[in-house]
């Protein structure tokens, strides 16, 4: 931080015709790259209805490359296996799906079959999209073919041997797959079989949220339960742990201002979440926003006592002030306080905060390595952010000053070691 820089006190006001800045975890284009023009606004209900459930599905972010013209595909997507890459969604009848009927789409939503039959790779998420009714799915189809064609051949997967083939896609699927369409719970409320239907199925929540076995399949006995997601090194919390990002006890209205906003009076959203909070759940209804947050907190809660007790035994002793309290002095105080408190709305604080105590400690080592933000939304247009100390701090260093943070002002958690750091430092951790 520069010498002159001094603690924020209070919001400041946004200057008089101050625009929006797109400033979130999102990938930015290449400069080099052309501007695209955006898809035309959808005039019939129908197409209204497909738009949004490509927004609701957060179609764009996978199958849009960096600096790429949007849903054309050929973003690379690492998982433990090789490289996937995205598919060319537009109109296009060489490269794209223009040459396709809504029940090849409806297949590969359903049943994870391209047009030809060929089984497809699981990265693309249909283990969730298979949820989702035919009546949304060919919504969803009418309004991709709007978008402008795009000439752009997909790219072949660059997987490790046997991973790529269709033999042990097969197999894979007898193993983890079986289509169904989503089926409604009668003893729930409509509101909160269209809040599980949007989490369970178009959302995928459980894509991220979900712990994977060693052959890349969600766990379906821990859905929901948090899991690392592949080759990234986040953590995304379990959504049923009060430890974690359980939303049992928050009201109704911080669980939408997350999802709408990326920010709320009981946390914000980071990392991979704030790409989705950017691109996909900021313009979801209320409605919609209301049914999500209904299912959320009506998750099963999971039993903490255990971990707890665990996480306070592997915690040091003693927090002595020492090389990590003068670190935290120096790098952190003047945003988060001396005593950890933050600044409401704009730093969050430490104390008492339990996304500092994960006892995974993966996402805490990357934002003070790499920094990040929340994301620019409409409600949140000019998010604050951490700075990255990847440059400023060696191994031992952030190790250090996570330790202290995570035994200071009440907290009590497991230290943080100089491995999960360097581990962090990976050619996959961003």
């Amino acid at each position: 931080m520069p010498a002159n820089t001094k603690p924020l006190t209070a919001l400041p006001p946004a200057p008089h015709g101050a625009q929006r800045i797109d400033c979130g975890s999102a990938p930015l284009p290449d400069k080099a790259t052309p501007a695209v023009a955006a898809p035309a606004k959808p005039t019939t209900p129908l197409l209204a209805q497909g738009a949004y459930l490509a927004r609701a599905g957060n179609c764009m972010g996978c199958h849009t490359a960096r600096g790429g013209t949007p849903f054309a595909g050929g973003r690379p997507i690492e998982t433990p296996f090789g490289t996937v890459f995205s598919s060319n969604l537009t109109s296009d009848a060489a490269t794209g799906i223009g040459g396709w009927s809504s029940a090849d789409f409806w297949q590969a939503m359903h049943d994870g079959r391209s047009k030809d039959g060929r089984l497809l790779n699981p990265a693309f998420p249909y283990t969730s999209f298979t949820q989702v009714t035919r009546a949304d799915s060919d919504a969803l189809f009418a309004y991709l073919q709007t978008l402008p064609p795009a000439s752009q051949p997909n790219t072949a997967h660059a997987l490790r041997w046997p991973f790529g083939t269709q033999s042990a896609m097969a197999v894979w699927r007898a193993l983890y797959f079986t289509p169904g369409v989503y089926q409604a719970d009668a003893a729930r409320s409509a509101e909160w079989n269209r809040g599980a239907y949007l989490v369970r199925g178009l959302g995928h929540c459980g894509s991220c949220h979900t712990p994977r076995n060693a052959l890349g399949a969600s766990n379906s006995g821990f859905d929901l339960a948090g899991g690392m997601i592949p080759m990234q090194n986040w953590y995304a919390p379990s959504l049923m742990s009060s430890l974690e990002a359980g939303v049992a006890d928050w009201s109704p209205q911080d669980i939408a201002a997350l999802l709408k906003t990326g920010v709320s009076p009981r946390g914000s959203a980071a990392g991979p979440m704030a790409e989705v909070v950017r691109n996909s759940t900021q313009y979801l209804s209320s409605e919609d926003l209301g049914a999500m947050t209904g299912f959320l907190k009506s998750l099963p809660a999971t039993p903490e006592a255990p971990r707890a007790e665990q996480a306070a035994q592997s915690a040091p002793s003693v927090a002595v002030p020492g090389i990590g309290a003068k670190l935290y002095e120096t790098h952190c105080a003047q945003c988060h306080g001396n005593r950890g408190e933050g600044v409401r709305g704009a730093y969050p604080p430490l104390a008492q905060n339990r996304g500092v105590t994960l006892s995974d400690t993966s996402n805490l080592v990357q934002m003070v390595l790499y920094g990040g933000f929340a994301p620019a939304t409409e409600g949140n247009p000019r998010p604050f952010g951490m700075p990255p100390f990847v440059l400023q701090l060696n191994d031992k260093s952030t190790a250090a000053v996570l330790t202290y943070i995570r035994n200071a002002w009440g907290n009590k958690a497991s230290q943080v070691t100089e491995l999960e750091v360097n581990r962090a430092r990976g050619p996959h951790a961003r």
